[in-house]
């Protein structure tokens, strides 16, 4: 049944090489823009400098979009172009499709729905509307109202181009992420969870961590091979370097429920409570931004054991529960300190 649509994505994938590929290095740059991962440690620490509401939703809600994400893929099997070409049989040596991968092209999980599409639609789902609200509380224009939105939709679709051009996914793939991540955008984006005690962000976190693992165990039990597409990916990635275990399902689990109890631990802070009151003016937010941005590249670009799968994993949990904390406690604390000393020196 899914044969047909993807003998045609296949075909969309090859017209978007040949026509757009002069732009590869845009749509490599708009695929990463569109990584999960920039949700975590771009958008999140921005918005909650702007806003800290809006930042506490954009973090929640990208967790959220993420888990839901991945048990999607594990129930839907999806296909990635790059694999399917070889193993569908449908093409012959002589008549495969000449098509180029790139270094983000070898995903190791499913490919339905796409995450790119889904968690960053989820994610921009709050900042769009919020911008929106903004922009027409200030101009009182209907016109000026539309323009977050437009821009919302086209960044998506150019990143759904980007995602089909470098073969990660098939067009319908993209189109879903598109649509499930504003549905979850707008079911989830009145929700800010800024006031919930710690033992929730806790048990949250354990209860979305052990689902999956009984979802993928339960599968495995059945008879259902959920890790296939390791398999795949694998034996038809044009280089093994692109292998990575950061995109791996089980990737995405640790980054998700390792945020959520960090979001957790920031919000029962301290330190964050310490700076709740104060308020930062316009050059202190654009510090506290660069410093995490950049603290959080620091970071991630340190590598984690890969002896072990499961250290590998807990070293990730790890990472990414320590990332909500620095942005939402440490940061602030540490320039409302120094600002505080340099007021008290400046009265003396």
């Amino acid at each position: 049944m899914m044969e047909p649509l993807y003998i045609h994505g296949v075909r969309v994938a090859e017209s978007l090489q040949q026509t757009l590929g002069g732009y590869e290095k845009v749509l490599l740059w708009m695929s990463g823009v569109g990584d999960p991962r920039s949700s975590f440690f771009i958008y999140f620490p921005v918005t909650f400098f702007l806003s800290r509401k809006i930042g506490i939703s954009v973090l929640w809600i990208t967790i959220l979009a993420e888990w839901l994400n991945l048990t999607c893929k594990w129930l839907l099997f999806g296909e990635r172009p790059f694999w399917w070409i070889h193993e569908s049989g449908v093409y012959s040596e002589q008549q495969m499709p000449e098509l180029k991968q790139f270094y983000s092209s070898c995903e190791t999980g499913p490919g339905s729905p796409s995450g790119h599409a889904m968690i960053t639609g989820a994610a921009w789902w709050v900042m769009m509307t919020k911008l929106s609200t903004f922009i027409y509380n200030r101009t009182r224009s209907s016109l000026a109202k539309t323009i977050p939105a437009v821009l919302y939709t086209v960044m998506l679709l150019a990143i759904g181009i980007s995602r089909i051009f470098i073969l990660a996914h098939f067009p319908h793939q993209v189109l879903a992420g598109i649509i499930t991540g504003a549905v979850l955008g707008f079911l989830l984006g009145r929700y800010e969870p800024e006031n919930i005690k710690l033992i929730h962000y806790v048990t949250t976190s354990i209860g979305l961590l052990l689902s999956a693992v009984c979802l993928y165990w339960g599968l495995n039990y059945i008879g259902v091979n959920v890790s296939w597409t390791i398999l795949l990916a694998t034996k038809w990635c044009a280089k093994p370097e692109w292998i990575r275990l950061d995109t791996a399902p089980f990737s995405s689990l640790s980054r998700d429920t390792g945020a959520l109890l960090g979001l957790g631990l920031g919000l029962a802070s301290p330190m964050y409570a310490s700076t709740q009151r104060w308020k930062m003016t316009g050059k202190l937010k654009i510090l506290c931004i660069v410093l995490s941005v950049l603290i959080i590249e620091i970071m991630d670009k340190i590598p984690l054991s890969k002896h072990s799968s499961v250290l590998f994993y807990v070293l990730f949990y790890l990472k990414n529960a320590f990332v909500p904390v620095l942005v939402i406690a440490i940061i602030p604390w540490t320039v409302h300190s120094i600002f505080v000393i340099q007021q008290s020196q400046k009265q003396q």
